[in-house]
């Protein structure tokens, strides 16, 4: 310890800030960009000019509107799209199917219609062809499904071949144009 005094800090003094270029400075007029049109008041700074509306100004706001055209479509993401629609499509099928079937078991169709094919089929000493047996629900629903399994191949395979197709004949022609208009 020397016996020095710890010297008290210099306080620092506020500098003055630059004036912002949105404030205008007491006694200067504010910046006002140049027009490309001379105002009707003949051009003197200072004056708001009022527009006019034209006459025959449309009142009804109008239709935006849009050129696109469908250059490519991908084969993978047609092809995912088409394996879904086709396996909603065939799971709607196997229910219509059961639905149908139940009702038309309800109404007693196939008993009906067996009678009368076993009558017509039925030779002497022996039964005729048992319909019912033939139209049970579970052999139904069993044809159902594999047809709408055989459906769900197809439709995805036919689609994805469509993409590519439709990619082929779009470098050709361009692909297709659509216009597409906003609703208001």
């Amino acid at each position: 310890m020397s016996g020095a005094q710890p010297q008290p800090k210099a306080q620092p003094q506020p500098q003055a800030k630059p004036p912002s270029p949105a404030q205008p400075q007491p006694g200067e007029q504010p910046h006002r960009p140049p027009q490309a049109y001379p105002s009707p008041d003949g051009g003197r700074p200072g004056q708001d000019a009022v527009r006019k509306p034209r006459t025959g100004a449309r009142t009804v706001p109008r239709t935006r509107k849009a050129r696109l055209r469908v250059a490519k479509a991908d084969p993978w993401s047609v092809m995912k799209v088409s394996f879904l629609l086709a396996v909603a499509l065939g799971v709607c099928t196997i229910v219509a199917v059961a639905v149908l079937w139940m009702v038309m078991d309800a109404m007693g169709v196939f008993s009906t219609l067996g009678g009368t094919v076993s009558e017509a089929t039925s030779a002497e000493g022996g039964g005729g062809f048992d319909l019912e047996t033939f139209l049970s629900l579970p052999r139904v629903l069993l044809f159902t499904s594999l047809i709408a399994v055989i459906n769900v191949v197809l439709a995805t395979a036919l689609a994805t071949l469509g993409a590519f197709i439709y990619n082929l004949s779009a470098g050709f022609v361009g692909g297709v144009e659509l216009t597409l208009a906003e609703d208001e």
